[in-house]
């Protein structure tokens, strides 16, 4: 699994926009998470998420189909299948895994060869003011919510194999410091 990265950051870090960055200059085919939350306005089956229902993912759970899988802050189960795993170590592009630490301390026990890349925002109140900018109707008990997560989060940055810090304004470097390390590892 040496073509598979796990990218990964608190929620407003910039995961994503990293993501979406690299597509644009590197061959990635990204793991699709199975989840039991509700599918969100604009988000589609197999894209975002595959959306199970709870019974679907308990089954899987059961059956050890899944290579990692957490119940989150917000109560959903969050996981990606063997299969996936399979689908994109196959595909012969560089794989993207975006899952939470807790995911990646699962994921590294049982793939230590997969490197993991932690996306660092510059400070709490930046990200604050991301997730208020992305959202501007969030709520304060939310906000409070992720602020929290994300400091225990913090707390677990050593088990990444990298960190990059994403800074106000500088996403391009974030971007290519990113693709470098993928780069250099890569071959």
């Amino acid at each position: 699994m040496s073509n598979i990265f796990i990218i990964s950051g608190p929620s407003g870090a910039g995961e994503d926009s990293v993501i979406e960055g690299l597509k644009k200059i590197l061959p990635i085919e990204k793991i699709v998470t199975s989840t039991t939350r509700k599918m969100r306005k604009g988000e589609a089956n197999g894209v975002n998420y595959y959306y199970l229902s709870r019974a679907e993912f308990e089954e899987k759970i059961k059956n050890d189909a899944l290579a990692e899988w957490a119940q989150e802050y917000n109560n959903n189960f969050y996981g990606v299948t063997k299969e996936e795993l399979a689908r994109v170590e196959n595909s012969g592009k560089i794989g993207l895994w975006k899952i939470e630490y807790k995911g990646v301390i699962t994921a590294k026990t049982k793939f230590p060869e997969i490197k993991s890349i932690y996306i660092a925002p510059p400070s709490l109140e930046i990200l604050r003011q991301r997730i208020v900018r992305r959202d501007p109707t969030v709520s304060e008990d939310y906000l409070n919510e992720r602020m929290n997560y994300t400091r225990e989060w913090m707390k677990h940055e050593n088990i990444y194999d990298y960190k990059v810090l994403n800074e106000e304004g500088k996403l391009e470097e974030t971007i290519q410091k990113v693709a470098e390390i993928i780069e250099n590892v890569n071959g």
